[in-house]
């Protein structure tokens, strides 16, 4: 027959206390993630505004000309 472990209330509340440590690690990870695929995304679309922002000048230019 197999014995049956004692649990006590404060080895149960230490136990909760762990995994709710190992959330908040896991949730960092995450956090950490999206502000590297934030700052990506952000730095790809400051490229794209900047390199639209010179076709419009250029063609402001173009039709200044004629």
């Amino acid at each position: 027959m197999a014995t049956k472990k004692k649990v006590t209330i404060e080895g149960l509340a230490s136990m909760v206390q762990r995994g709710f440590n190992d959330i908040d690690r896991q949730f960092e990870d995450v956090h950490k993630r999206f502000d590297r695929i934030e700052k990506l995304i952000l730095a790809d679309h400051k490229r794209r505004i900047e390199r639209l922002e010179s076709d419009v000048k250029d063609l402001r230019d173009l039709l200044a000309m004629k």
